[in-house]
């Protein structure tokens, strides 16, 4: 409960918390995964680059994730911030992207976890952090399960 509490309290500090996640993201896809590749808990992180819905360049952000079978689940939590994270507004701008596990990459389609999915995940993704239902109680956000599809 206290990564979490300061993880949100990260995210709600706006210009820093932007930096420090390009910089995160910017250096993970250049050590080809070794810089910060598990987050709070030991979560596995992954580098999702968007094609941003305003300015249509490529935008990377760390994100982490829990295993599906070939996809990968992530929730756009932004630590339970009630800002929307940018790489969630621009995939349902354009869901197309590519994600970076280590010094693997590959394209993605993004799409939201239907009920039935999201009922089925939930639970691995509260096992896997337990961050994430604390998230939840600090925003009225709605913070979907999104799936990222191998294309």
């Amino acid at each position: 409960m206290r990564t979490s509490r300061l993880l949100n309290l990260g995210a709600r500090l706006g210009p820093v918390a932007t930096i420090a996640t390009r910089a995160h993201a910017r250096l993970y896809r250049l050590t080809g995964g070794r810089f910060l590749p598990k987050w709070a808990e030991g979560m596995p992180v992954i580098s999702l680059t968007t094609t941003g819905r305003k300015s249509g360049k490529p935008r990377s952000t760390p994100v982490v994730y829990v295993e599906d079978g070939d996809r990968l689940a992530v929730m756009p939590s932004n630590a339970g911030s009630d800002a929307t994270p940018a790489w969630w507004l621009n995939l349902q701008a354009n869901p197309e992207a590519e994600v970076q596990r280590g010094e693997e990459r590959w394209r993605v389609r993004a799409r939201r976890a239907t009920p039935d999915e999201a009922e089925r995940i939930w639970p691995l993704m509260r096992e896997s952090y337990s961050g994430f239902e604390a998230y939840q109680g600090f925003t009225e956000r709605e913070q979907p399960i999104v799936l990222l599809e191998p294309r």
